[in-house]
């Protein structure tokens, strides 16, 4: 799932380069159909661009997985890095979807549910999303009038 770490720890990390942390930051799976649908999704919504994007297939991207105890070649859930921590699988959708204002934030709702059942919803999706959703091709190229909106 991940380890859990203090704020901002990938600060002291000598294998995370420095980055702009002062915006969540949603790292995510380029190859994915589900999860380009997702970042579409993000930047057709995000009116305030408070959200910094990163493919969890570069270098960078590479670096976070590790550093929070994610194997970088098996992307199993996305990440949120808000305020320095991370948030993974359900919660880190959740809270993403807050993050986008009303009415997307309404998905809070789905707290209501144990955490045992929403983990076993966002890993059934997770495992099943090349077969249900697809797989690209290569990993997602940002195109240049939303450069600014993500990490290299």
């Amino acid at each position: 799932m991940g380890i859990e770490r203090g704020p901002y720890s990938y600060r002291s990390d000598p294998s995370v380069a420095d980055f702009p942390d002062d915006r969540p930051i949603i790292i995510f799976d380029g190859y994915c159909n589900l999860c380009t649908g997702w970042v579409h999704f993000i930047l057709r919504h995000d009116s305030q661009a408070k959200f910094k994007l990163l493919a969890a297939q570069t270098t960078f991207g590479h670096s976070l997985y590790r550093h929070y105890g994610l194997d970088p070649g098996d992307y199993e859930t996305n990440i949120l890095l808000a305020d320095g921590v991370a948030w993974f699988k359900a919660e880190g959708t959740i809270r993403m979807f807050e993050g986008l204002g009303r009415p997307w934030s309404a998905v809070r709702m789905f707290r209501i549910l144990p955490r045992t059942v929403s983990r076993m919803i966002y890993e059934c999706i997770a495992a099943n999303r090349f077969r249900i959703f697809g797989k690209r091709e290569s990993c997602y190229v940002v195109e240049t009038e939303m450069k600014e909106r993500f990490l290299a």
